[in-house]
């Protein structure tokens, strides 16, 4: 009896301290996310004094007859396919060989994060004045294709557009999923590998069939924090049409959220586009969890 008694003390303790960080948690996380659901029945007019009109799910019927919200569906596939893929592949493949290395892995870590702790806008400021065409750009570009004097527009062309964001995006964040990785091959314990080796495992053989299998965790983890990092993308793209590139091709869900709630001061339809992408967001973290779970992993 006694037991049970000091296990409820500690766990009414333990709940009383997390419940500060619970209560915030809601106020910024669970409030947020009702009010744009409750908003987003209504037809409201930003800075309109006017009432908001009840009009229920007519917001989310309209979304699938604008031809708007369809090409910023497209536009944010293309970035995302474009950007999660090549990112959760090289950041894995940077960590093994960070790993690998007997000297210097905390500095080739430190350089590889170090973009992630830049602001958004910084880093798309950057990477503006490279993309400019008297930049360095231009410059590798002719040098690696081995031509003179070409302007790529990066800026101006449609698919060269498209490619800078994704660039910008796998620029500041492959660092900080790159240290996840390194983080899952630590604990991973070193008898495994030894073992591995003992048996006549080679390099390639030990990362396929012995550290690609128990990162599974990392790798879903690394996967899914990605994949919402990709479909919230928005400083970027935003900053992007600001300096003059075009809106069309770069036009993503969170940016058509932004102009409709502030350019067409329709805040209705905005929420509906909000809680949509989250919808979609929820339902892909579900799908990625349900395929990749498996039997817990033991060492």
């Amino acid at each position: 009896m006694l037991k049970i008694s000091m296990e409820k003390r500690r766990a009414i303790w333990g709940f009383l301290f997390v419940l500060p960080a619970l209560l915030l948690f809601s106020l910024f996380n669970f409030y947020p996310i009702i009010n744009a659901f409750v908003t987003s029945l209504y037809k409201k007019e930003l800075l309109s004094l006017d009432l908001p009109k009840f009009v229920g799910a007519r917001n989310y019927v309209r979304l699938p007859q604008s031809e708007d919200f369809w090409n910023s569906v497209q536009a944010t596939l293309k970035f995302a396919l474009g950007t999660f893929v090549p990112m959760v592949v090289i950041s894995l493949l940077l960590a093994a060989f960070i790993v690998s290395r007997k000297r210097f892995q905390r500095l080739f870590q430190m350089i590889y994060y170090s973009p992630a702790i830049m602001q958004s806008a910084v880093a798309a400021l950057v990477w503006l004045i490279i993309f400019d065409p008297r930049s360095i750009a231009n410059q590798i570009m002719n040098l690696v294709l081995n031509t003179k004097g070409v302007d790529y527009k990066w800026l101006v062309n449609e698919n060269m557009l498209v490619l800078s964001t994704i660039i910008v995006y796998f620029w500041k964040y492959v660092g900080y999923f790159t240290v996840l990785f390194i983080a899952g091959i630590a604990s991973i314990p070193r008898e495994i590998h030894e073992a591995a080796r003992i048996d006549g495992a080679s390099g390639i053989q030990d990362f396929w069939f012995i550290t690609l299998p128990l990162l599974k965790p990392t790798t879903t983890l690394v996967s899914i924090t990605a994949m919402i990092q990709c479909l919230r993308t928005f400083s970027t793209q935003y900053l992007f049409v600001q300096a003059g590139a075009s809106v069309k091709p770069i036009e993503v869900i969170t940016l058509r959220i932004y102009n409709t709630a502030i350019r067409d001061r329709d805040i209705g339809k905005a929420s509906a586009m909000s809680i949509m992408l989250f919808a979609i967001i929820m339902l892909l973290t579900l799908l990625q969890l349900k395929f990749s779970r498996s039997e817990e992993v033991q060492y």
